[in-house]
C-alpha cells in the first residue's frame, strides 16, 4: 500500500534504487540536489537539472513537463551525500505558470522500480510560490528514509539554491532556464494551421489510464495507469492544441480511461511534436508514419546523369502505398523489447483519437457559439427580423455553421482513416496478453516463461467512430484492484444521447432487446471477472499465478466452471460465513508473512506451505456473507496485498453495501470500476472524454477460454 504523506512526515525505504514520479497541473521543471548531513551542496556538480540531467546515482529529465520520473539509485551515492532533495520549479518564457497556486497541487509519489507505490505526497498549500522542495531521501544510521517538505519559494529557483548554500545559485538558474528554453524549442513546432489534421499539432508525450495508469491501462482508466501527460482541445474550427510532454512513465486505462490504467500507465517514450509532417488539409494522401517511429533519414540523392522514371520517390521508412505515402507498421514505436513497442504504440493511438475527437468536438462548439451570435446579430435590429434582408442574414449564418462543421469532420475523417489503418495491422499483431479472445494469436497459445508487461483489460471507443477500439492496457502487477460493477443501474449509466444506443447496440444475445434486468447483469459480471482472471493465468508462467474464490451464496458455481474443470481453481468456493472466513484468513496470512519477510529480507524463511505465487481474490456478491470482521480483513488485503502480490476483483453491486454506511466507501474508492456491458464511464484526464468501455468476454460459444485453461493445465501437470 501506497503510504499518504502530509509536510514534515517521513517514511522508511525498504529499497535503494527507487523512482521518484512527479505530476503537476503545468510544465515543472524537476531537479535534485545532493547534500552532506547539513543540507548544503559542495557546488553546482552536486545538482542534477535538465542542463546536466546525470549525476553518480541521479538522473532527471531533460526538458519542463507536467509529469516526470527521476531515477534514482542510493547505493550509488558518493559517501558524503546525505540527503537527496527533488526541486520543482515554473519555467519562465514558455507561456506556463507563473505560481503553483494557480494550478492543481503537484503529488510526488516514490516507487520501487516495479511501479509498486512506496510513498505519495501532495503538495498542498501553495500560493504564490515558485520553486518548491518536494521532497528528500536522507541518511539515518545507514538507512533512508523520505521526508515529506514542500518547502516553497516566491523567489524562485535563485532563491531555492541560495537556500541550500550554493554560491552560484543565480549563474546555475540561468543555466538551468537556458537549458529548458533550449529543450522547449525543440519540442515545440510552430502553430497548426487553423485545419489542420492530427500531425500538425503539438503531441503529448505517455499514462495512465488505466490506466491506469497507458487505460493502462490504467483506467484511472479511460484507465490505470499509464498516466499520460495531458493533451488539449483546439478552440478554434478544426484545430487541437496539446502540451509538451514529459519524460518517465506512468501505469495505465486506473485512473482515467487509457489503454494503459490504469484506462492507465504509460511509457517513457511519447510522440513529440514536429515528428510527422503535416497532414495534407486538401484530402491528399495519408502520411501514416508514428510519431514515435524511429525512421532514418533518405540518403542524398546523386546528381543525375539521366533523367529520372516517373512515380513516387522511395521511402527510407518502410513500405509504402501506391501513391508512396507510408503505410502503418505494428510495432514502430520505441521500446526494448517488441511487446513494449507495442503498448507504446497503442498508446500513441489513444491519445491521438483522443486529440482528433477534442479537436473536433471543439471545432463544432465553436461553430455552434458563433451560430448563434451571428443569428442574435442579425435579429438584434427589429426591422431586420422580417422580410427578405432576415431571412438572408440567417440562411448566411446557417451556411457559415454548416461549412465549418463539415470542415471539422473531414479533418476528424482524415485522422479516424488513418487510425483504422494502423488498428488493422497492429491488432493481428498483438501478444496474448493484449490481444483480443478472438484473436488468432490465442489458437498458437502457448505457457509463456516470462511475465508480461501489460494486461488487457476490455476496449476503449468514442461514439464519434463506432468501429475503432483501442486496447484497455494496465500495467502488471496490478497496483488497484478491480470492480465488476454488477448493479442493475451499470448500464447506461452515463446518461441520455448516443452512448446509450451505442452500448444497447452492441449487448450479445438476449440483450440487444434492451437494458438487461437484475439476474442477467449478475451472470455477466461474473463471466467478465472469470474471463479476466483467465487471461491472468494464461499470460503467466505456469504455477506463478492463482485464483481464490469467495462465493457466499454458491452462485457462481456455472461461471466458474471452466477454471474449476480446468484446475486453476482447486475446487467451487466453499459456501457461507465459513467459507469466507477461510479464505480471508489463508490471504492475510499470506499477506502478513511476505511483508515481513521483505522488510527483513529473509524470504528464506517462508514457511514450506505458503503459497508465494500471485493471487487474484474474486469476491462474488459482496458484501452478501461478510460480517465486520471479514470486512476488515478484506480492506487489509485492499490495501497492503498487491504490494506483495495479492490482488482483490469485487463483483459486486455497490447499493447493496449501503447498510454499513461511509466504512467501505475507501475500500470503492480504491477500486478500478468496469462493467460487465458497454458504458460510457471512463474519462481520459486530459480532455475529459467519456470513453465507452467493453469487456472483455470471449465471442459467444467459444470454447477458447477453456481451450487454453487446458494448455496451461497441461503445462503445470508437465513441469
Amino acid at each position: 500500500m501506497t503510504a499518504e504523506l502530509v509536510r514534515g512526515q517521513n517514511h522508511p525505504l525498504d529499497r535503494t534504487r527507487v523512482e521518484i514520479r512527479v505530476a503537476a497541473g503545468g510544465p515543472v521543471v524537476a531537479g535534485v540536489t545532493l547534500g552532506d548531513e547539513q543540507g548544503r551542496l559542495s557546488g553546482v556538480d552536486a545538482v542534477a537539472h535538465p542542463g546536466a540531467p546525470r549525476r553518480t546515482g541521479i538522473e532527471v529529465p531533460r526538458q519542463a513537463a507536467a509529469e516526470h520520473r527521476i531515477a534514482v539509485d542510493l547505493d550509488a551515492l558518493p559517501a558524503a551525500v546525505h540527503r537527496v532533495s527533488v526541486l520543482l520549479a515554473l519555467p519562465s518564457g514558455i507561456g506556463g505558470l507563473t505560481a503553483f497556486g494557480a494550478a492543481a497541487a503537484p503529488a510526488v509519489t516514490v516507487t520501487g522500480l516495479d511501479g509498486t507505490g512506496i510513498v505519495r505526497y501532495t503538495i498542498t498549500g501553495l500560493g504564490a510560490e515558485s520553486a518548491v522542495v518536494a521532497v528528500e531521501l536522507y541518511r539515518r544510521q545507514d538507512a533512508w528514509k523520505v521526508r515529506a517538505v514542500g518547502q516553497g519559494y516566491a523567489g524562485g529557483l535563485p532563491a531555492m539554491l541560495r537556500d541550500q548554500g550554493l554560491p552560484q545559485a543565480a549563474e546555475l538558474a540561468v543555466e538551468i532556464e537556458e537549458a529548458v528554453g533550449r529543450g522547449q524549442a525543440r519540442a515545440v513546432p510552430a502553430p497548426a494551421p487553423m485545419t489542420a489534421g492530427r500531425s500538425e499539432g503539438p503531441g503529448t508525450g505517455p499514462a495512465a489510464v488505466p490506466a491506469q495508469d497507458r487505460p493502462s491501462p490504467a483506467p484511472t482508466t479511460a484507465a490505470d495507469g499509464p498516466a499520460p501527460s495531458g493533451a488539449g482541445a483546439g478552440t478554434g474550427a478544426g484545430a487541437g492544441t496539446g502540451s509538451a510532454s514529459g519524460t518517465g512513465a506512468a501505469s495505465g486505462p486506473g485512473t482515467a480511461a487509457g489503454p494503459g490504467t490504469g484506462v492507465g500507465a504509460k511509457s517513457a517514450v511519447g510522440p513529440k511534436a514536429g515528428d510527422l509532417p503535416p497532414t495534407p488539409a486538401d484530402g491528399g494522401p495519408i502520411d501514416y508514419r508514428h510519431p514515435r517511429r524511429r525512421t532514418t533519414p533518405a540518403p542524398a540523392a546523386p546528381a543525375p546523369s539521366s533523367p529520372r522514371p516517373a512515380g513516387p520517390p522511395p521511402s527510407a521508412t518502410g513500405p509504402t502505398a501506391p501513391d508512396g505515402s507510408p503505410l502503418p507498421v505494428a510495432g514502430d514505436a520505441a521500446g526494448w523489447s517488441m511487446d513494449e513497442r507495442l503498448y507504446n504504440q497503442v498508446w500513441g493511438m489513444f491519445e491521438d483519437l483522443a486529440r482528433s475527437v477534442a479537436a473536433y468536438r471543439s471545432a463544432a462548439d465553436f461553430a455552434e457559439t458563433r451560430l448563434e451570435q451571428e443569428l442574435d446579430r442579425a435579429l438584434a435590429d427589429p426591422r431586420a427580423r422580417l422580410g427578405t434582408a432576415g431571412d438572408a442574414a440567417r440562411a448566411t449564418a446557417r451556411d457559415k455553421h454548416a461549412t465549418l462543421v463539415t470542415q471539422a469532420r473531414a479533418a476528424l475523417d482524415h485522422d479516424l482513416a488513418q487510425l483504422t489503418a494502423e488498428s488493422e495491422v497492429v491488432e493481428p499483431a498483438l501478444p496474448p496478453a493484449f490481444a483480443r479472445w478472438d484473436n488468432p494469436v490465442w489458437q498458437g497459445y502457448h505457457v509463456p516463461l516470462e511475465r508480461p508487461m501489460a494486461l488487457r483489460l476490455g476496449d476503449l471507443h468514442l461514439p464519434e467512430v463506432l468501429d475503432l477500439r483501442i486496447p484497455m492496457l494496465v500495467r502488471l502487477p496490478l497496483e488497484r484492484g478491480l470492480w465488476i460493477d454488477s448493479g442493475p443501474d451499470s448500464y447506461g449509466r452515463s446518461g441520455p444521447g448516443p452512448e446509450r444506443d451505442i452500448g444497447r447496440r452492441e449487448l450479445p444475445g438476449a440483450l440487444t432487446d434492451g437494458a438487461p434486468d437484475g439476474a442477467e447483469l449478475r451472470r455477466l459480471a461474473m463471466e467478465s471477472a472469470v474471463a479476466i482472471a483467465a487471461r491472468l493465468l494464461a499470460i503467466h508462467p505456469a504455477g506463478e499465478f492463482a485464483v481464490q474464490v469467495i462465493d457466499p451464496a454458491g452462485a457462481a458455481a456455472p461461471a466458474l466452471a471452466p477454471l474449476v474443470e480446468s484446475g486453476a481453481l482447486p475446487a467451487y468456493p466453499l459456501p457461507g460465513a465459513k467459507g469466507v472466513a477461510a479464505v480471508l484468513e489463508e490471504l492475510t496470512r499470506r499477506v502478513e508473512l511476505v511483508q515481513m519477510a521483505v522488510r527483513h529480507r529473509a524470504a528464506d524463511a517462508l514457511p514450506a506451505d505458503l503459497d508465494t505465487a500471485e493471487q487474484l481474490l474474486i469476491v462474488h456478491d459482496f458484501p452478501h456473507g461478510f460480517d465486520d470482521r471479514a470486512l476488515t480483513r478484506l480492506r487489509y488485503l485492499a490495501d497492503e496485498g498487491p504490494a506483495v502480490g495479492v490482488h482483490l476483483m469485487l463483483v459486486a453491486d455497490r447499493a447493496q453495501s449501503r447498510e454499513y454506511g461511509p466504512v467501505l466507501d475507501p475500500l470503492w474508492r480504491s477500486l478500478l470500476r468496469l462493467t460487465p456491458v458497454p458504458d460510457a464511464h471512463l474519462a481520459d484526464p486530459w480532455v475529459g472524454h467519456a470513453w465507452t468501455y467493453e469487456p472483455p468476454l470471449a465471442p459467444p460459444g467459444s470454447q477458447v477460454v477453456r481451450q487454453v485453461l487446458g494448455r496451461l493445465a497441461a503445462a503445470r501437470r508437465a513441469s
